[in-house]
């Protein structure tokens, strides 16, 4: 799909991306950041325009998010895209869904305020083993998804923009 988007569209070489990534269940996220940085690059994003921003849980994400943007405004580094990453593990209350529900209903707030692609990867899985699975597993990395999903609209809003 990106190679295809990149051969068409232009190229997102000059766009500059933050990942804030959550620490809770590193073993899951750090395959999900490591699938997203390599996708970024191998559609020829500079190490040096990826910055990357870890944070405690999923339920930080959105704060992070929102501050990385705000600074951008404010005369600090812009970004172009924000790539989210995080695994919330279904227990046996619903601490789960209350997570889920204010974390994907912020970043989508965040995205339209800003007007700018903010691409949710934070994994809502029953089991950790559904998460292994979309971590590099069965189903594929779910974070070169996301890249390729932040990818795609970078090139959609070109478009627009170019008319």
């Amino acid at each position: 799909m990106v190679e295809e988007l990149r051969g068409t569209s232009g190229s997102v070489a000059g766009n500059r991306f933050a990942i804030v990534v959550s620490k809770y269940h590193n073993s899951i996220t750090q395959k999900l950041l490591d699938g997203a940085i390599q996708t970024l690059r191998r559609n020829l994003v500079p190490a040096n325009q990826i910055r990357v921003y870890w944070v405690p849980g999923a339920w930080e994400i959105p704060n992070a998010v929102q501050k990385v943007l705000g600074n951008s405004q404010d005369g600090g580094d812009s970004v172009d895209a924000v790539l989210t990453f995080g695994c919330v593990v279904q227990g046996e209350t619903t601490h789960d869904q209350h997570i889920n529900t204010t974390v994907s209903n912020s970043l989508g707030r965040i995205s339209l305020d800003y007007q700018i692609p903010v691409a949710f990867g934070v994994l809502t899985v029953k089991t950790m083993d559904q998460a292994i699975q979309r971590s590099g597993g069965d189903v594929g990395n779910k974070g070169v998804e996301v890249a390729e999903a932040a990818i795609h609209m970078l090139l959609l809003f070109k478009e627009m923009e170019a008319g």
